[in-house]
């Protein structure tokens, strides 16, 4: 065998499991086609971050009067976000590319597929092929974006979330099909830089997030000028003069919505083409490769990690996936399976891990729950960020099971939530933890001592 280990794919979870698997001595092949660091590298996370930190700047611009601050005037240079976004991207790339190199790891540039469940074909950029033979393969292909299955939804300049963020200008309106993280994450940065935003779904928004927050979040929203039309069916896209219209039809009747640009931002699709699964037998769906609990395919030493097998389609969980199927192919075996949290940057931040109260009331769990709110909290409200709660759930054992926030850095608070789940922590564990003060962790410990009616700075329900 020329490789112990071949990986497919360059993203979170493949150039991860390829270093992992090259810090325990294996010999290491890794397959990109494009660029190391995958989508959210790339297209997806760090670039869409990029533009959230502009936009949450903005966001400050314009009460920052609050804070005692005379400003003029300003305006947004469009080629220097851009250049800022990619300055980031390229250092980021960079450092994967060396990682990879120190590491050891063979990297090629080119499409992978599979000759039998040890030899993989590359075709390579100057039209010739190479084949390469390793014990294990490591599929790591990743997700691309989708059209939505409505009309006209293929007409030329309707946007994905791949295009839009290489945007030139400001659209002064945008029609934003879906309701999910992409969607609103690009309804809050682009409504921050002067876009008028009507973000239109066919069922609610955040289905993944727990109703409270989603109940407030909407209002939110709409405070800082996002339009959302829900519960509706979407007919048609047409294209009148440069113009685009989404026509649909709601409880209120029909609608017609005009902008400059349209996103579609539906949701992502494994990537499964070129592979050549089917002619190794690999089972697999619509919704991505079939693989057991240890992320290994009905093939055996053939595994998948990441979006394509659509199990989670988060990079942080591509790269835990990664290092776990690494270690197991090495000869570590770990049968810990962490919570994955997950992170939305919209304003304010949401963040949540665990259960949500939909699913504990759906499971017939008995819970209690309790919120703190971020406007009695001092670090909130000394950044001007008093909007929004921590929300937390416990069982009838009073470990922790679930912790939703919406609010200032909710996507850094998460983690405390995470590690207290992960390792059954109970109420009393929290409880009995000191936290900083004045910090935002403080809301976390009050939600925490709420659940059993000791919270300090709220009062408590009469029992």
């Amino acid at each position: 065998m020329d490789k112990d280990i071949i990986v497919i794919g360059g993203g979170p979870g493949g150039y991860v499991a390829a270093i992992r698997a090259a810090h325990l001595g294996a010999n290491v092949c890794l397959i990109e086609r494009d660029k190391v660091g995958g989508t959210c590298l790339n297209r997806g996370c760090i670039p869409t971050k990029a533009l959230w930190r502009n936009a949450e700047i903005l966001n400050t611009l314009k009460h920052i009067k609050e804070f005692g601050i005379e400003i003029d005037g300003y305006s947004i240079n469009v080629e220097e976000v851009q250049n800022r976004k990619q300055k980031i991207v390229d250092q980021l790339v960079s450092g994967i590319e060396q990682l990879l190199n120190a590491n050891k790891v063979e990297v090629i540039s080119g499409t992978a597929s599979l000759k039998d469940k040890n030899t993989v074909v590359v075709a390579l950029a100057d039209g010739n092929s190479k084949e390469l033979t390793a014990k294990n393969i490591i599929i790591a292909t990743g997700s691309k974006t989708t059209l939505p299955p409505i009309e006209g939804a293929n007409l030329e300049g309707i946007l994905t979330s791949d295009e839009i963020l290489n945007f030139k200008e400001i659209p002064k309106r945008l029609t934003i099909i879906g309701g999910g993280v992409i969607a609103m994450e690009f309804a809050g940065i682009f409504a921050a830089m002067g876009s008028a935003v009507t973000v239109v779904n066919r069922s609610s928004i955040l289905k993944r997030v727990d109703s409270d927050i989603v109940k407030r979040f909407s209002v939110s929203a709409k405070k800082k000028g996002v339009e959302i039309i829900t519960d509706c069916t979407m007919d048609k896209i047409e294209k009148r003069d440069g113009l685009y219209y989404l026509l649909g039809e709601n409880k209120k009747g029909k609608f017609e919505i005009e902008a400059e640009a349209l996103l579609a931002a539906t949701g992502r699709d494994p990537v499964l083409e070129g592979i050549n699964l089917e002619g190794l037998g690999i089972e697999f769906s619509k919704r991505g490769i079939r693989v057991d609990s240890n992320y290994e395919t009905n093939i055996e030493g053939i595994y998948a990690i990441g979006d394509v097998n659509g199990k989670i389609m988060l990079a942080h969980a591509a790269s835990h996936q990664g290092i776990t199927v690494a270690e197991r192919i090495m000869g570590i075996e770990n049968s810990f399976h962490s919570p994955v949290p997950d992170c939305i940057f919209v304003f304010p931040e949401i963040s949540s891990v665990g259960i949500t109260e939909d699913e504990a009331k759906e499971q017939g769990i008995t819970y209690k729950a309790s919120k703190f709110m971020f406007g009695a909290n001092g670090k909130a409200l000394s950044l001007g960020e008093g909007e929004g709660f921590v929300k937390v759930l416990s069982n009838e054992q009073e470990e922790i099971i679930g912790v939703h926030i919406m609010g200032p850095h909710a996507s850094d608070l998460i983690h405390e939530g995470t590690l207290a789940i992960s390792t059954k922590l109970k109420i009393d564990d929290i409880k009995n933890t000191i936290h900083a003060h004045p910090t935002l962790s403080e809301a976390f410990h009050e939600a925490v001592c709420g659940l059993k009616g000791e919270a300090i700075h709220m009062v408590q329900p009469r029992k």
